[in-house]
């Protein structure tokens, strides 16, 4: 039995539900879940200076620009030897050629065991986002076809309930495409260093982690 847990990288359509089986992977196999977003909350708060430099653009609406985004995750890596040693799973990074190919400079001698690809059709991720609606105040999310018991009053803590800007249906169509033309070059590189798995993303949840614990259990880690 490998004395670590495995290394892996989520990818997928926004919408595919990466997030939550980024927790559950890192749940069950007792690895860390790194995402984009808590990376540069994390390095904010800690005052690093990629971290301060992440939170400007964010602030500003804006995108964080690569260099930017691999400083933080390297700066995440440097401070905890214990991640180079252990297992993990990145949700949101890589997005782009470019930081999946400074990702193997960072992680040196601990490589990635695989990339896990959640294939959802796009018009299944248009529906769900298109269809989503948040908590103003607390970020439950809900969906018009689940939405909360008051109408569109949070059942958790009674807020206002609302569609974010970023998931009108021309918003989400435009990060499709985005995903289309920038993140999609990853899997073909991904799959040519033979470890591209793809793992079918449609159902319910729960049979969508059975299907990746399959294949993350089906690696030869030593």
């Amino acid at each position: 039995m490998p004395n670590r847990g495995p290394r892996l990288v989520l990818l997928g359509k926004q919408g595919a539900g990466k997030g939550t089986q980024a927790v559950r992977l890192s749940e069950h196999y007792g690895i860390t879940h790194l995402s984009t977003g808590e990376l540069f909350r994390a390095a904010a708060r800690a005052g690093t200076a990629f971290g301060l430099e992440a939170k400007r653009f964010m602030d500003e609406g804006e995108l964080v620009p690569d260099g930017i985004v691999v400083g933080v995750v390297e700066e995440r890596f440097s401070d905890n030897g214990g991640l180079r040693e252990g297992g993990f799973v990145l949700d949101g990074f890589p997005r782009t050629g470019a930081q999946a190919a400074e990702l193997v400079r960072v992680l040196t001698s601990s490589p990635l065991d695989a990339a896990l690809e959640l294939a959802v059709p796009t018009q299944i991720v248009l529906d769900r986002l298109a269809g989503r609606r948040v908590c103003e105040e607390c970020g439950t999310t809900y969906h018009v076809n689940l939405p909360p018991t008051n109408p569109w009053l949070c059942d958790n803590c009674g807020g206002k309930v609302v569609q974010r800007e970023d998931d009108t249906e021309a918003a989400v169509i435009r990060r499709l495409e985005l995903f289309e033309s920038e993140t999609l070059p990853i899997r073909d590189l991904y799959r040519e260093q033979g470890l591209l798995v793809t793992i079918d993303g449609v159902g319910n949840g729960d049979g969508v982690f059975q299907r990746l614990v399959a294949a993350v259990d089906a690696l030869r880690i030593e």
